[in-house]
């Protein structure tokens, strides 16, 4: 690491002020602040001291994510060899779902980060490190086969419109990655739904088996199936739920990776538990009133199986968890998780054409934050204000 910091400190002056490069400045600031700490301090007024920045939390959140993008690729190849009909292998599925996967990461990345950098010069701003976990969220939330073209596309959109017209990280008033998948839905929506979509090979007619079928469970749910089956026709347990071993999208499906993401926010305190516990209380909720009033098919999946499909579970850890576009406030964190999950559940049951509903919960309660953060601080200053005219 001394060569390297030697190296860096060697051409930096180029990069500075009257350097020949400086309109470069920005790009080679964030990848110097990338391999090493800033050796920025306050110089003047009361300040804090915490180990804690921007980068380290973007990459504690990506390493949370990992365990998500390792079962994806390993579930993309088993969903694949399933509807091919071949031998399940471990390693050949492997192989088979990186082909996939790991092409989907790296144009989300070079996409977005090239966006940033351009911004970044064009304002003269240092580059912030927010999309290193918005880059790795985009590839998890889209089917494998999405064309790369259409992620790019959704990827630009979700940067420039979700973010940058807002003024940057920490501005924006949207969730950039479900803005992009919110694009692909709207403007694609044949890429982003029905039984093929979720099973690579099956848009493009990879010798998958006759009569196969790629319906994800929620689907399923949607059209009052009783049982939960698999394209093969065999039954889908429980356990098979919580594994993820199930069609989906790329880092949706295992409720376990994603645990154990869940379990690196909370102890390092990244994540909201605030947030977190509202929204499985609120989804938890929701499904019991259906059960209890249950009127038609849909109304009668069980509550804990609503947490065990779709984004519910991927959704509440890492989507509402957003420290930018998420209630701020310690009671508006609980205002914000519970309708979330209220209303991801009500948009399952009560819309048939649009089966997932935590997307468009977290969207909407994402414009909702700050009106609720309004209320709990006004609601404070009324009843403070009373306890003084009180005494």
């Amino acid at each position: 690491m001394k060569f390297l910091r030697k190296q860096i400190d060697k051409i930096k002056p180029n990069f500075e002020k009257g350097g020949k490069l400086y309109f470069l400045h920005s790009t080679f600031d964030a990848f110097e602040t990338f391999l090493f700490v800033p050796n920025k301090v306050t110089k003047k007024g009361a300040h804090i001291r915490d180990a804690m920045d921007m980068k380290r939390l973007m990459i504690i959140v990506v390493l949370a994510l990992v365990p998500s993008v390792l079962f994806g690729i390993y579930n993309t190849g088993l969903q694949h060899f399933i509807a091919t009909g071949q031998i399940r292998e471990f390693w050949p599925m492997i192989w088979y779902g990186a082909q996939k996967v790991v092409p989907l990461i790296v144009v989300t990345y070079v996409v977005g980060l090239g966006i940033e950098f351009g911004f970044a010069q064009i304002r003269k701003h240092e580059v912030n490190e927010g999309f290193l976990v918005t880059g790795m969220l985009i590839p998890l939330i889209v089917p494998a086969d999405i064309p790369l073209w259409m992620l790019a596309l959704a990827t630009a959109f979700s940067v420039i419109i979700g973010k940058e017209v807002f003024g940057g990280t920490g501005m924006n008033i949207l969730n950039p990655a479900l803005t992009a998948r919110a694009f692909l839905f709207f403007a694609y929506p044949s890429w982003m739904s029905g039984d093929k979509v979720w099973i690579s090979g099956m848009m493009k007619g990879d010798n998958v088996i006759d009569g196969f079928s790629g319906a994800t469970l929620l689907d399923q749910a949607s059209e009052g199936a009783k049982v939960f089956v698999n394209g093969l026709g065999e039954k889908i347990t429980h356990w098979d739920m919580f594994l993820g071993t199930i069609p989906g999208s790329v880092g949706e499906t295992s409720v376990l990776a994603i645990l154990f993401g869940a379990v690196l926010l909370l102890f390092t305190g990244v994540g909201s538990w605030r947030i977190m516990l509202s929204t499985l209380l609120g989804g938890i909720t929701m499904g019991l009133l259906f059960n209890i009033f249950a009127v038609n098919p849909a109304m009668e999946v069980p509550w804990f199986e609503h947490l065990l499909m779709g984004g519910f579970a991927f959704g509440l850890v890492f989507m509402a968890t957003d420290p930018v576009t998420a209630a701020q406030t310690n009671k508006g964190k609980y205002i914000y998780g519970f309708l979330i999950g209220l209303l991801a559940i009500l948009i399952r049951v009560l819309n048939p054409a649009y089966p997932e509903g935590m997307m468009l919960a977290i969207l909407f309660m994402n414009v909702f934050a700050p009106l609720i953060d309004y209320m709990v601080v006004q609601s404070n200053i009324k009843r403070r204000l009373k306890r003084v005219m009180t005494k």
